[in-house]
């Protein structure tokens, strides 16, 4: 098997480019701090990415209407949500929101 040149730098290069990006902002940060705005703007970032991975996960689009929400999903959020706001512990919550969809959809 003959090694192409042109393939193996484009592989090279495709993996610079992918970890540069992730790796330059450590880099900037180390020996300078942020501004305070933009430390607080990055204090949502969880929260938009958690909240957007919920919405898509209960509504869906819909060929006879606009979009169409999953009860059995929803209705496993609800125990879910009580629970992380109240103990505000990630596991817990998570094997809240195992127990109930499981629980749900046995029951239904």
């Amino acid at each position: 098997m003959s090694l192409n040149y042109f393939v193996l730098l484009v592989i090279l290069f495709s993996g610079l480019v992918t970890w540069l990006p992730r790796i330059t902002p450590f880099i900037l940060t180390k020996y300078k701090e942020l501004p305070p705005i933009v430390v607080r703007f990055l204090n949502f970032i969880p929260i938009a990415i958690i909240f957007s991975l919920i919405v898509s996960t209960i509504i869906e689009p819909s060929k006879t209407s606009l979009y169409h929400i999953k009860w059995l999903e929803f209705f496993a959020l609800v125990p879910t949500t009580l629970v992380a706001i109240r103990t505000k512990n990630i596991l817990l919550t998570v094997v809240i929101g195992i127990i109930s969809m499981a629980v749900l959809r046995l029951l239904f």
